[in-house]
């Protein structure tokens, strides 16, 4: 079991410096010079080149990102080009405004998905399985920009229930807080339920097709009780890994939620980042969205393997 874990963990680590190196490639192939984005109109050849020395411009873009990493590796991310702040402290607030809005989405979309998942597979083939299977459809074909404008039309406009935008701030109360951030909750939540509740439904009837669960309906168990006690515990391996890529969703794909409504998190401070040019503020927040995606996944790989023991003893 540890030797599948270290093993995991050695291919996180290199999947992380894969990932290391598209992000520094993708922002050097940014359109435009970086030091006359930065100068703009007060750009003349020599401050361009003043400029250009200053940041490492002028070095091999192999020798930039040696330095990017190893100073990232010990926790220092450079500072922005934008306030001249250390990245690490523009960072901070907005990760954990986007770490709560992930939890507040996953505490409730979680428990959603896997019960009405179960409730598919317990009342396969009926109205409730046909409407549930026909909704989720519908959500996971909806871009979630337009579902964040929707429930702005509606819960915000129209019936005035929520704030349209999610202005909280550091000293912001947990129930301020809660309300504030419920639009872009509640956008996350039906993007991913869907997602969660079909392979849910689909897992659990897989197993259902195995003998042993013939022979318990056989012996006259109720049904609910064999998709309880027998079938979802033998499911859970799937279940855990589309939870984990779900979970990673709501940290990783915010991007375009947070930006809907204005929400102060990380995503938000990607897209202004992106806008103004500023490097190492987009570098940053691309490293940590791909470590969080990637430390998600070895979580769903190393409870997969706990809740399966086939998967610790492969032949």
């Amino acid at each position: 079991m540890l030797r599948l874990i270290l093993e995991r963990l050695g291919l996180g680590v290199l999947t992380l410096l894969a990932a290391s190196v598209l992000i520094f490639a993708g922002t050097e192939v940014l359109p435009g010079d970086l030091a006359s984005a930065i100068l703009q109109n007060n750009a003349t050849p020599q401050s361009l080149a003043e400029l250009r020395l200053e940041l490492g411009l002028d070095r091999p873009a192999a020798s930039r990102y040696a330095d990017w990493l190893g100073h990232a590796a010990r926790g220092d991310l450079g500072r922005s080009l934008a306030s001249q702040r250390a990245v690490a402290e523009e960072i901070a607030p907005r990760l954990r405004n986007t770490l709560f809005l992930a939890a507040y989405a996953a505490l409730i979309a979680v428990p959603l998905a896997v019960l009405l998942g179960l409730m598919a597979a317990i009342w396969q083939g009926g109205f409730y399985d046909r409407g549930v299977n026909i909704v989720t459809l519908m959500a996971i074909s909806v871009p979630e920009y337009f579902l964040g404008y929707l429930l702005i039309k509606y819960l915000a406009v129209r019936w005035g229930l929520f704030p349209s935008l999610a202005n909280v701030a550091p000293d912001t109360g947990l129930v301020q807080r809660l309300s504030l951030s419920f639009l872009p909750m509640l956008t996350l939540v039906l993007v991913v339920v869907a997602h969660m509740m079909r392979m849910t439904r689909a897992s659990v009837l897989a197993i259902m097709a195995s003998p042993y669960i013939e022979m318990a309906f056989l012996k006259g168990l109720p049904k609910w009780r064999i998709v309880l006690r027998h079938a979802f515990p033998n499911a859970l391996a799937p279940i855990i890994s589309v939870i984990a890529l779900n979970l990673a969703y709501l940290v990783v794909g915010v991007v375009v939620v947070e930006a809907v409504f204005v929400y102060p998190g990380l995503g938000q401070l990607m897209v202004d980042a992106v806008s103004k040019h500023d490097v190492p503020v987009v570098q940053a927040c691309g490293l940590i969205f791909a470590a969080a995606f990637i430390l998600l996944n070895l979580s769903a790989d190393v409870l997969a393997i706990l809740s399966d023991p086939r998967l610790r003893h492969p032949r």
